[in-house]
């Protein structure tokens, strides 16, 4: 109670018209005093019931990494990949050990190119220890569950660990990778290291039995003994570095440059390509070459899986990097499917230099223990995308124009991110850790991870200001070979910070850098950044008629997109994809995950849905839609008269400008 309340009370209690005396006065405080015992006695008795524990030390047993050589000796790791149809993979790992006593052995937990801990501790089981031939009891650590203590007996030279990973076996338990026809072997899964020591600084050899008559391919190399493959001797880093992909339908292709192209599919005629798709391919390795100026590998093996069967993927290394798409990435090359999936080799072949050789400070760790800090992504994925969709246009593997359109798509998309408003693209980057990239029902109010396009964006408007600021005598290609091109050769990591960032910018023109991506990058904002469509001679437009890449991808996902207008996707079901935060669809009290069964009086149909929208006048004449949502019905009206929206880009003057200039091939 605060001293007005006293008075009031005091007041209150005191007969009409008499003055404090000393009798009054020991009568209020009495009151006052009563009501200090009522409020604190509550929380007495609380007191009184309520036992304290009192905590006790947190000890993490597991020992710190160190940059020190292991000094058991070469690890031998043994791998049965044979069985296609339980999709067991079955592990035996000698461990050489230097010394008795306590031991540490941990399954990756942080995994490099996922951002976050990944790692599938849940599939590792049967584990069993043995030294000198007797059983080991092991512990695994409660405060990491990733991590299993033993202890190694007098005398004991080596240590055996056996297991199995239990793979997915339908994607509701994961992704899949093994089906009757292929595989993809990730070291991190099959595999534990000695805690204590640089992942760099643990040698392993590993052996892999693959089913019978298969071909393999990664970025290691080795001796084929029958139906097993040895492999060199490599550090632990390099190691999980270099996943396999292995399939009965396979075929190894030269892009030159020492690069392959190793394919696995579902069938064998998805092996077939014709000359001038695989010249666009050859084009890409010339193409990222001269750009960088420079290679970071001595030798680069793409892993590509033409595949509805194994589960998606598209992860980078440094060496290989590991791709999925769709059926028909050859045979169906002019469909809007393949077309989307021509991105991804373009935008993973880049992270060989921006993200695998180059990586954020706080993004590298000296184990797969330590936490990662996702900084700098906006660099480490924006600029990949970026370069991603560059080098897609200067091989061909996109044309001009439908990089024109994934532009458009990706700017108008980024527009519809309302969350922009309270959370900074900066934020998104611990998107990976946060939401672990499940599922959301508000994508466009909570935001995801918007550093990879939306990074795009920011990098588009730095190459319009370099050719700006330089008279179209430098671009980011400058950037690029002077932050990527460095040390020739080396496939080792090269951290850097946001101010190696700016000072290499400013090596290629003085800006205000700093306060460029302060504004773009730190705080929260209105849009997208336009500086590179405004400043490149273009505009962002809308018209009735979808773009290339707009039309690909309602083809692709089976969707009406038009979150531009409207706002919301709807599934050609008639089940609402997404609804964008507080448009007409969100005002009218749409939700993800209800089903449109009307409209206008009839059956919903993508047709009709849109053949609606273009109609309508609201308030006049508003679209009227009978809506599903778990067992109850609704109908509502959506006021809304933009008709349907589009995204796409107008050139704004004549001639070449500085974003078509960007585009051009450079070999």
């Amino acid at each position: 109670m605060d001293e007005a309340a006293s008075r009031r009370h005091a007041d209150a209690i005191r007969p009409t018209g008499q003055s404090f005396s000393e009798t009054s006065m020991i009568r209020s405080l009495a009151a006052a005093l009563c009501l200090s015992t009522a409020i604190a006695s509550p929380l007495q008795a609380q007191e009184a019931i309520r036992s304290k524990p009192t905590a006790l030390p947190v000890n993490d047993a597991t020992p710190a990494p160190k940059d020190v050589p292991y000094p058991g000796g070469t690890i031998r790791l043994e791998v049965d990949a044979t069985d296609t149809v339980q999709r067991i993979f079955r592990v035996r790992e000698t461990i050489p050990v230097a010394a008795s006593g306590p031991m540490t052995l941990l399954m990756p937990q942080w995994l490099p190119g996922n951002h976050a801990p990944r790692g599938q501790i849940e599939k590792l089981t049967g584990l069993t220890f043995t030294a000198n031939g007797r059983p080991l009891a092991w512990k695994r650590d409660p405060l990491d569950v990733y991590a299993f203590q033993i202890d190694v007996p007098q005398g004991a030279k080596e240590v055996i660990a056996q297991f199995q990973f239990l793979s997915a076996t339908a994607p509701s338990q994961g992704r899949v990778v093994v089906t009757p026809k292929m595989l993809n072997i990730q070291w991190e899964a099959v595999s534990l290291y000695p805690a204590g020591y640089f992942t760099r600084q643990i040698p392993v050899q590993a052996t892999v039995t693959y089913p019978a008559g298969w071909q393999a391919a990664t970025a290691l190399r080795g001796r084929r003994s029958g139906n097993s493959v040895t492999y060199e001797v490599i550090d632990y880093e390099a190691l999980q570095d270099s996943p396999v992909f292995a399939g009965t339908h396979f075929k190894a292709v030269d892009l030159g440059g020492n690069v392959m192209l190793n394919i696995v599919a579902d069938d064998a005629d998805e092996l077939d390509y014709k000359p001038e798709q695989m010249a666009k391919h050859r084009k890409l390795v010339a193409e990222a070459r001269a750009l960088f100026g420079s290679t970071h590998f001595d030798h680069y093996d793409f892993l590509l899986a033409i595949t509805d069967e194994m589960g998606g993927i598209g992860l980078e290394h440094h060496r290989s990097s590991e791709n999925q798409v769709e059926p028909g990435y050859f045979k169906n090359w002019d469909s809007g499917e393949a077309l989307l999936d021509r991105n991804l080799l373009p935008h993973e072949f880049t992270h060989s230099w921006d993200g695998k050789f180059r990586r954020p400070d706080l993004l590298w760790t000296p184990d797969f223990r330590t936490p990662m800090q996702d900084n700098l992504l906006w660099v480490y994925e924006g600029q990949t995308q970026f370069w991603g969709y560059v080098l897609g246009a200067r091989s061909g593997l996109f044309s001009k124009q439908e990089t024109l359109d994934a532009y458009a798509q990706i700017a108008a998309k980024l527009d519809t991110a309302k969350g922009r408003e309270w959370r900074p693209m900066e934020d998104t980057t611990l998107d990976p850790v946060i939401s672990a990239r499940r599922p959301k029902g508000w994508a466009s109010w909570q935001r995801s991870e918007d550093y990879y396009n939306e990074g795009l964006m920011i990098w588009l408007e730095a190459d319009a200001i370099l050719r700006q600021q330089t008279k179209g005598k430098k671009g980011l290609d400058d950037f690029a070979r002077a932050f990527f091109g460095i040390n020739p050769g080396d496939w080792g990591q090269v951290v850097y910070n946001r101010g190696d960032v700016i000072r290499t910018l400013n090596d290629v023109a003085p800006y205000d850098w700093a306060g460029f991506f302060q504004k773009h990058v730190d705080g929260t904002t209105r849009e997208t950044p336009k500086g590179g469509f405004t400043l490149g001679g273009y505009r962002l437009a809308y018209g009735d008629t979808p773009g290339s890449i707009t039309k690909a991808v309602e083809s692709a996902q089976k969707v009406v997109d038009q979150s531009f207008g409207l706002g919301l996707t709807v599934k050609n079901s008639g089940e609402i994809a997404s609804v964008v935060w507080d448009s007409a669809a969100f005002k009218a009290g749409l939700a993800v995950g209800s089903t449109i069964v009307a409209v206008n009086g009839n059956e919903y149909s993508a047709d009709v849905f849109k053949a609606a929208i273009k109609q309508a006048t609201a308030p006049q004449k508003p679209v009227q839609i009978i809506v599903k949502q778990d067992k109850y019905y609704r109908t509502l009206s959506l006021d809304y008269s933009g008709g349907l929206r589009y995204p796409r880009l107008e050139k704004t003057g004549e001639g070449e400008g500085s974003l078509d200039r960007l585009l051009r091939p450079k070999t």
